[in-house]
């Protein structure tokens, strides 16, 4: 690879190893020796994108198998609160487009986890509904919920990991309502 004359080779990041110029941030993350980048770990918005981009990725990749995606599991999990819910109302309060919807609820029909059913209030109307399939496969995917947040959240004790999620839980509910 060609560099400019004078550059010196950026050295690799090993995941914990921590750089006297990233004290303020923690351990050393993905290109952390950049200087543009030691200021967007800073960035605790920016910090939330990346792991629930992580997240989002470690889950897909243990749904990948079912042939599903995180949108499907939030739409199952939403499922499983409730009695049914139109599709408009599963846009609204998953914060997906209306269209995004309908394929997604295709997409669980087909796998018979869900199902749409006349509207008991309105018989124009179609509710979608988590079936004893769709309720079986949640309780599968318990354990790699789990796996995941373990994986995002080794480096933090059990206490950390309360207060994190108690902190995380209060910007939802104030952000997400």
């Amino acid at each position: 690879m060609n560099r400019p004359a004078g550059a010196r080779p950026r050295e690799p990041v090993i995941a914990g190893q921590q750089h006297a110029t990233d004290k303020a941030v923690g351990p050393a993350l993905i290109d952390a020796q950049e200087p543009w980048m030691r200021t967007l770990h800073t960035d605790t918005g920016y910090l939330l994108y990346r792991l629930g981009l992580r997240s989002g990725q470690l889950f897909n990749a243990f749904l990948q198998e079912s042939g599903l995606r995180l949108r499907h599991y939030a739409l199952l999990r939403f499922l499983a609160t409730s009695e049914g819910a139109l599709q408009r109302e599963l846009s609204s309060r998953l914060g997906y487009d209306p269209s995004a919807i309908v394929g997604l609820v295709d997409d669980l029909e087909k796998l018979g986890f869900a199902e749409r059913r006349p509207s008991p209030d309105d018989r124009r109307s179609r509710i979608v509904v988590l079936t004893p399939k769709g309720r079986a496969f949640l309780r599968d995917t318990d354990e790699a919920g789990l796996r995941v947040a373990n994986t995002l959240l080794q480096g933090l004790d059990p206490a950390e990991r309360d207060t994190l999620h108690t902190l995380l839980r209060k910007v939802a509910e104030t952000q997400l309502s």
